[in-house]
This record gives structure tokens, C-alpha cells and sequence, in this order.
């Protein structure tokens, strides 16, 4: 397709010299390239076709770079993306060695903030606003954040801290899923240009002036019109939590009227203080498959640009599915179990639980640290809750395991989908770490099943402890094994033997095992007699298996996860300490020291090194 608008655009400032009407063309360009390219590579289609008048309405107005524009996880910054240069090599979009999904630094100037995890960018915009006041400059600091990441809770410390300042920063809430306040339409927009024309803010100034100027009934005077206007406010105007805050509230105003937003910002810049936009947006808006399933289309795989289609799955079913039906099935002879999950129900599998179990189900919204305290108040009255995150979320709520669930000893079984290299959304959304930080809390059990039979035995398994528990699975397919009917008893701390070796021991977690068959069958064909042994627990360690295979000539662990503090350093740490590290070799294979880049997880367990030609080679040329 051709893209006569955007092919001019050399720079963003050449947005400036568009008209309206020009300007409205070019939106429809941006949709029809970010079409084109997601239905190809994947992506965070429908948020991004919504914030397309709003990002050209912020091109059109503002001085990027110059002005910092932070946008909130990033999901909807693809137009942005393809006005600051990278319009040529937006169809590497989220592929190994192209530009990546969501803002970075490292990729361009203008993308002031690297994200990617949600409500983030008015706590990170506030910090820019005090930088730039100690340095004595005047540029714009803008942030736009989504109505879902607004749930989040450092959105709301950063708006507590950015009202009691008052510096000046503009918070742009792109509101489209619900409305916060319901969208009144032309009223709104009226309501909206009275607060930001300058005669209004000074008009207000000069009757307090004016009031404040009559003796003995000034201040009382003054007073009391300050709470009737408050009053009034609240009442009329949208957004007085807003105002509470310490924030000029405008809005609802309408996302997609260009020349609306242009005049708006225009007027904004002259005010003083932290303002809060509330604009409504459609999301996939100029797509009608988006329009009609913006969920399903708000991170998507390939699909067929002209039906909206995805391809069929084939193969085996995901881990997420197997655990989801896993746990509906023990919740059917179970009323105590519970489960919980960070805006996430669709990703984590709950959905499907929700709607079996809507009474036991609660989505906190981005909110990872709730959901675990939350699930500690559970556990503490007697429930067994199941709290389901992304690894790379459950980050989040490090501090809440540690002290509200692990410290009391509750039974919170927290299942880590997406641990491990998730593909092409990238680094800030590998779950790279997991087994590094919750294999030092106390009172923590973490299973890492190798397959999807596997993981339905330890969920069964870990929602029958009375302690913290945790489970750890890759984003994807399963390895198509086959799934028992019942739940089979998984020894406590007891690895499994899967193959017999006499010359390396290979000691695994994960599906990573099935890669380490290959790689011991490849060594066995040069010669090499490997064992491989699927060591099932991360904590508690089987130690007595470890002892019982220290006579091979060589060690070798494998994992998804960092090789810092991960399951390689637990059996490295055993051996240090027992004394049986002196006289035995020890290599450990997992990932680098650094974030990984993005890529089909394929392709990046290639680069880390983990595909079993690459395993054997690392064996064989450690034993020579």
C-alpha cells in the first residue's frame, strides 16, 4: 500500500505544517501501515489504533524531544513509533534485531522512558518535571496513561505526590474501555473549554481578590465562595477526585477530534500546575475487527488482515489452558480454593474459572502487590487462594511474598505463567528471574514441571500443602504428552531419573529437559554417556540424588533463568558446601548475565546458547 502523507514526513516537526484535514488523512495511513504490520508480525494492535489522532494532535502542538512525552507500557505507541523515524523499519516491529514493542531508549530520543510494565509513566514524568525545574528549563512534560493502568497503585502515589507539588506536568488519561465519569458529550466539551480559557482562571483569581479586599467579610466572604465553588465543581464538573488531588481536571473530550485536541493542548501549555486530560478513545478504532473484539485484538498473533482471523492452533494445548482446566477441576471438589490475577484473566487462564466460579474469582486490576496480600488475608481465614501473574509481573510483589505470605507461612500457591524467554514481546517481559528470588524465601516450595502433565500433578500437589507454593511454566504449547484422568502424587523434594548415564549427569527443571534429551542423545552417538534427570524442585533440593551421581566426570545443570542465583547456583552452592564440589567439574547452562533481546523463543534459546547441538558441544568441549 501506498503512504503518501507519512513518505513526506521526515521528521516529526513536519507534522506541524499539516492541516486538519491533511492530518485526518494521515491517520488513516498510520492505521493501514500498523494493520499491515501487525497482522504479519504480531502485536498490541487495538490500543495503538486508538491513540492515532491523539498522537498526531501531541506531534502537531509539541516539541519532541524537547518536550518529553512518557507513554505507559508502551502498548499504544506504534504511531508514535512510526513519526520519529522508524516508519522503514516498522515491519521489523517485535522480530529479533528490529525495533521493539514498546518505547526504549536505547532505540530512539524520542522515546524520553523505556516501558513496559503498566502505571508507571506519571510517576516517571513527575521525576522529569523536578529535573527539569532544578535545571532551570521550561520544556513540556506529558503522560499518557490508559484507564487500566491507572488501576495500578504507583499510578496513584505518583498522582498524590505530582498534586502536593504542583509542578508542571500534564497527565493525559486515554480512556478507552469505560469511562471514569460518563462521557456527556458536548457538554463536557463546553465544560472542558470554560476551565482552560485564560478570562476563566483569572476571572477566578480577581473575585478572590476582590472578596479578600472588604474588611471583617473578606476572608470569611472568601471562604465560603471557595466552598461553594468546590461544591459547584464536584457536582458539575467530571473528575473532582482529580481536583482533590491538586490537578486541573478537563475532560471527557473526544480522542479523535483533532483540531479539538490541538486547541486544547495549545492552551494547556500556558497553564501552570499539574493537568489531567481525560480523553475517550475507541479501541481498534478504524479496523472494525479490532472495534468489535478489542481484547482479543489487544495483543495479537498473526491473523489475516482482510477477515480478522487468526490461524487455527494446532498441536498441543498450552500450559495456560492445561492449568486453567487443571484448576477448575480441583475448585469442583474443593470449596476453599480461590483464585486471583492481575488484569489478566484471559492471559493467566482465569477466565475460564471466572465464569465457572464467579464468586471465587477477583481481578484486582494492575495490581500485582494487592493480589498477594489479598490472597494472605485469604489463606489467613482459611481459604486456599491461587494467584496467577506473568512471571515478569509477579516481580512486583517481591516484598508482599516475602512478609505477608512467606513469613507467616500461609498457604498462597502462586502460579508463574510465562516464566522463562516469552518471545517477541521482549525483555521487559521474560521471565527471567523468578527462580532467583523465590528460591531464597523461607517456607517456599517452587516446582518447575517439565510438561503439562506435570504441571496438573504439582498444582494438585501444591494446593494441598499448607504452606506458600509456587509454580513456574513457559508461555506456548505443551510437549503434546498425555494428560491422565485424576492428579498423580508427585514425591516432595524427589527428582526423576530419565535417562541413565555413566559419564555426565545433566540435571534439569522444566520443559528445557526435553531439549537436554536431545543434546545427551547426540553426545551418547560421540560417545559420551549422559545421564539427564528431571529434578522436578527447585526448593526443597534433592540433594541425595545429587550425592548419588557425583561420580561422573561432569555436572551440567539447565534452566530458563537467569544462571545468577538460579537453580545452577542452588546445586552449585549444595556441592560448595557439602565438600563434594572439590573433586567434581560443574557447568551450568541458562541464561546470560544481561536482558535478553526479543525474538521467537527459538531464535533466542539460540542465542542463549540452549539448543541441543549447542549443549552438547559446551559438554563435550568442557570434558576435554
Amino acid at each position: 500500500m501506498n503512504y503518501p502523507l507519512l513518505e513526506k514526513i521526515k521528521e516529526p516537526a513536519d507534522i506541524k505544517r499539516y492541516s486538519v484535514s491533511e492530518l485526518e488523512r494521515l491517520a488513516k495511513e498510520l492505521r493501514a501501515l500498523i494493520v499491515e504490520t501487525v497482522a504479519e508480525n504480531g502485536g498490541h494492535l487495538a490500543p495503538s489504533l486508538g491513540t492515532v489522532e491523539l498522537t498526531l494532535a501531541l506531534y502537531s502542538v509539541f516539541n519532541f524531544p524537547k518536550d518529553k512525552l512518557i507513554w505507559d507500557v508502551g502498548h499504544q505507541a506504534y504511531s508514535h513509533k512510526i513519526l520519529t523515524g522508524r516508519r522503514e523499519r516498522f515491519h521489523t516491529l517485535r522480530q529479533k534485531g528490529g525495533i521493539t514493542g514498546f518505547p526504549n531508549r536505547f532505540e530512539s530520543s524520542y522515546d524520553a522512558f523505556g516501558v513496559g510494565h503498566a502505571s508507571t509513566s506519571i510517576s516517571a514524568a513527575l521525576g522529569m518535571a523536578i529535573s527539569r525545574d532544578l535545571s532551570g528549563r521550561s520544556n513540556e512534560v506529558i503522560a499518557v496513561i490508559g484507564d487500566g493502568a491507572l488501576t495500578g497503585g504507583e499510578a496513584f502515589e505518583a498522582l498524590n505526590q505530582a498534586g502536593d507539588l504542583g509542578k508542571k506536568l500534564m497527565v493525559i488519561l486515554n480512556d478507552n474501555e469505560m469511562s471514569i465519569d460518563k462521557n456527556v458529550g458536548g457538554l463536557s466539551d463546553y465544560l472542558s473549554r470554560i476551565r482552560i480559557t485564560p478570562q476563566y482562571n483569572r476571572a477566578k483569581k480577581d473575585v478572590g481578590s476582590l472578596l479578600m479586599s472588604i474588611p471583617h467579610i473578606g476572608d470569611k466572604a472568601f471562604k465560603t465562595a471557595q466552598v461553594v465553588k468546590d461544591s459547584v465543581r464536584a457536582a458539575l464538573v467530571p473528575g473532582g477526585f482529580f481536583e482533590e488531588l491538586g490537578f486541573h481536571y478537563i475532560g471527557p473530550v473526544d480522542g479523535h477530534n483533532i483540531s479539538l485536541l490541538q486547541e486544547l493542548f495549545a492552551r494547556v501549555r500556558e497553564m501552570d500546575g499539574p493537568i489531567l486530560i481525560h480523553v475517550h478513545t475507541t479501541k481498534g478504532k478504524g479496523y472494525e475487527p479490532a472495534e468489535m473484539e478489542p481484547d482479543k485484538f489487544h495483543g495479537i498473533g498473526r491473523f489475516d488482515q482482510e477477515t480478522g482471523k487468526c490461524p487455527p492452533k494446532e498441536g498441543a494445548p498450552s500450559y495456560t489452558s492445561v492449568f486453567s482446566k487443571a484448576l477448575i477441576e480441583l475448585a469442583a471438589k474443593d470449596s476453599n480454593i480461590t483464585a486471583i490475577t492481575a488484569a489478566m484473566p484471559s492471559g493467566t487462564g482465569l477466565k475460564a474459572f471466572g465464569e465457572e466460579y464467579p464468586n471465587r474469582f477477583f481481578d484486582v486490576g494492575i495490581a500485582e502487590e494487592h493480589a498477594v496480600t489479598l490472597a494472605a488475608g485469604m489463606a489467613a481465614d482459611g481459604k486456599h487462594p491461587v494467584v496467577a501473574l506473568y512471571s515478569t509481573f509477579a516481580q512486583r510483589a517481591y516484598d508482599q511474598l516475602m512478609h505477608d505470605v512467606c513469613l507467616q507461612k500461609l498457604p498462597v500457591t502462586l502460579c508463574l505463567d510465562r516464566a522463562g524467554l516469552v518471545g517477541a514481546d521482549g525483555p521487559t517481559h521474560h521471565g527471567a528471574f523468578d527462580l532467583s528470588y523465590l528460591r531464597h524465601m523461607p517456607n517456599m516450595t517452587v516446582f518447575v514441571p517439565k510438561d503439562e502433565a506435570e504441571l496438573r500433578d504439582m498444582l494438585a500437589m501444591a494446593i494441598r500443602m499448607d504452606s506458600p507454593t509456587a509454580l513456574r511454566y513457559p508461555r506456548g504449547k505443551g510437549q503434546g504428552v498425555a494428560l491422565s484422568e485424576g492428579f498423580q502424587d508427585v514425591p516432595l523434594g524427589q527428582a526423576e531419573i530419565l535417562r541413565d548415564g555413566s559419564d555426565v549427569a545433566i540435571l534439569g527443571v522444566g520443559p528445557l529437559l526435553y531439549k537436554a534429551m536431545e543434546a545427551a542423545e547426540l553426545l551418547q552417538q560421540q560417545g559420551i554417556s549422559a545421564s539427564v534427570v528431571n529434578m522436578r524442585f527447585v526448593k526443597p533440593l534433592d540433594v541425595d540424588t545429587i550425592k548419588r551421581l557425583c561420580h561422573v566426570r561432569l555436572m551440567v545443570t539447565v534452566e530458563e533463568n537467569s544462571l545468577l542465583g538460579g537453580f545452577g547456583s542452588a546445586v552449585a552452592e549444595y556441592l560448595a558446601d557439602s565438600g563434594l564440589g572439590r573433586s567434581l567439574d560443574l557447568l551450568r547452562l541458562g541464561l546470560p548475565d544481561q536482558f535478553v533481546e526479543q525474538g521467537t523463543q527459538e531464535e533466542l534459546l539460540t542465542v542463549c546458547g540452549l539448543q541441543p547441538e549447542q549443549m552438547a558441544a559446551k559438554i563435550k568441549e568442557r570434558l576435554n
